[in-house]
């Protein structure tokens, strides 16, 4: 699938500016797709928007269907008559350049339990009749999701594994007796739902309305902590207590040397294949629904996959396993038509990757802070670039660009100033250049790197268990000055038309 040559930013919601702890679907994100319009950026990328657990990763969310509450906007709640504006009055004094969860969480929850009783005590309210409808068109995946919010609710927010064995079980008796004894929480997680997404389509409008598609990130695999894994544990590798028997990962790599043992829970291929990978037709139904293009994460697990056991402290010592190749695309395809997908290949990828990636049509990534730890051949370098790819300065994984080149030394920094043909302190424009510059179709830029910053607005470290997606930026960041200036790369480099 091809897409005209343009330029986008990559920021997650959390990262908006605003009053409230967090950045969110509200009026703020709005403003940054203002800020976009007048950057001369057509795209916006975000990472996955799911419900987050422990370590707030989103790749690591409670859910791979349901959205993250704490994005709700607390301003929109007022709007549609949920809150009253004194409820807003008073609210903490959330740092602004970063995102305090074990803050900013509660309050939000303590908002949406104020707006969700405030709606019961209505039923005239001018929202019912959409509420309604909400909730039977995503029954599939909602009973269960808000039954499962509600149960780790009721105990102590404790894994599932954990929970008292007839609901880690899910006999039928135990979800009837929930169902009956927890039914305000549930409808307290339905209502959230129903928000998160009446506030997202609005949003989208937004986006839409001013020329701007969105990229969504799609996580391979789903956390063991998660409504997927309770309410589906015949889909994973898992033994008959719910446990793990093998959990996913990466070798050892550019960013770990004892690789990166991420801990989700590996799919049983064959199982979902004799389902007709019905599960993953619905979470790709569930994408499309929000985003406009889908970024697949980790795409080279889908051609093989790396099985660490669970008992491993580490990565290392773990082996390649088959994954199910085209066959899902297939499965895909032929109950969704085609889907824009753009694939995540970096890593470890061997001709096999490229050829089930070739045969499924879809483009790649370049990433320019990889490009100049080798030499010429560098397929991360600007002059091997294709049309059909997407080149990044660096990733949510990565340090900023500033922080990577002021950590860099020896052949690598000297080959980046080389290569660059610039001064040190002018290297982060110089890479945003040359991402422009490329024939890659698209060229995304993490919001960090657009604005020069450093290390400390570096978004996630991998393989850290904590202080990672906090980062936030500040309103006075997003300045007309650097507008100007990426509009005027994009329209040099013919990433956004040339004005009349």
């Amino acid at each position: 699938m091809e897409w005209p040559r343009a330029g986008g930013i990559l920021a997650h919601p959390t990262s908006f500016p605003g009053p409230y702890g967090i950045g969110d679907l509200g009026p703020s994100a709005e403003r940054f797709f203002d800020f976009l319009v007048d950057s001369g950026q057509r795209y916006w990328q975000t990472l996955p928007l799911g419900p987050t657990g422990y370590g707030n990763s989103p790749y690591a969310a409670l859910s791979a269907f349901a959205g993250n509450p704490a994005l709700i906007s607390p301003e929109r709640l007022v709007e549609d008559e949920l809150l009253p504006a004194s409820a807003l009055a008073n609210a903490p004094a959330f740092p602004a350049d970063r995102v305090d969860y074990g803050w900013v969480v509660p309050w939000k929850m303590d908002l949406l339990r104020q707006a969700n009783t405030r709606f019961r005590q209505r039923s005239d309210h001018p929202l019912r009749e959409a509420y309604v409808r909400f909730c039977n068109e995503n029954t599939g995946w909602l009973k269960d999701f808000a039954l499962f919010m509600a149960l780790k609710g009721a105990n102590g927010q404790r894994a599932w594994i954990e929970w008292p064995h007839r609901y880690a079980q899910r006999s039928p008796q135990s979800r009837a007796e929930a169902r009956r004894h927890l039914a305000d929480e549930i409808e307290l997680h339905t209502f959230a739902q129903f928000l998160f997404f009446r506030q997202w389509d609005a949003l989208r409008t937004a986006a839409h309305a001013r020329g701007i598609q969105i990229i969504g990130d799609l996580a391979i695999f789903v956390a063991h902590d998660s409504a997927d894994v309770w309410s589906h544990p015949e889909f994973f590798e898992l033994d008959s207590e719910g446990q793990p028997t093998a959990v996913a990962g990466v070798p050892p790599d550019y960013f770990s040397e004892t690789g990166q043992r991420w801990g989700n829970p590996l799919y049983r291929w064959d199982v979902l294949r004799a389902a007709d990978y019905g599960w993953w037709v619905d979470r790709v139904r569930q994408a499309l629904r929000i985003y406009d293009i889908i970024r697949l994460d980790h795409f080279r697990g889908f051609e093989a996959y790396w099985s660490v056991p669970a008992t491993e402290p580490t990565a290392v010592n773990g082996a390649w396993m088959p994954g199910p190749g085209a066959e899902v695309f297939h499965a895909i395809r032929a109950a969704l038509g085609e889907a824009p997908f753009i694939a995540e290949d970096l890593g470890v990828i061997t001709p096999e990757v490229r050829a089930l990636q070739a045969e499924l049509g879809f483009p790649g990534m370049r990433v320019l802070q990889f490009a100049f730890a080798s030499d010429a051949q560098n397929h991360d370098l600007p002059h091997n670039y294709i049309p059909d790819a997407v080149v990044y300065t660096g990733t949510h994984d990565n340090d900023t660009t500033r922080g990577w080149f002021e950590a860099t030394e020896g052949h690598e920094r000297a080959f980046a100033l080389d290569y660059l043909d610039v001064s040190p302190d002018e290297v982060v424009h110089a890479m945003i250049r040359a991402a422009y510059g490329s024939v890659a179709r698209l060229a995304l830029v993490p919001l960090q790197d657009a604005l020069d910053l450093g290390s400390e607005t570096r978004m996630n470290f991998p393989s850290r268990p904590d202080g990672n997606w906090e980062w936030r930026v500040t309103a006075e960041a997003l300045s007309s000055e650097r507008a100007a200036w990426l509009k005027r790369l994009a329209t040099l480099f013919g990433r956004y038309p040339a004005e009349e």
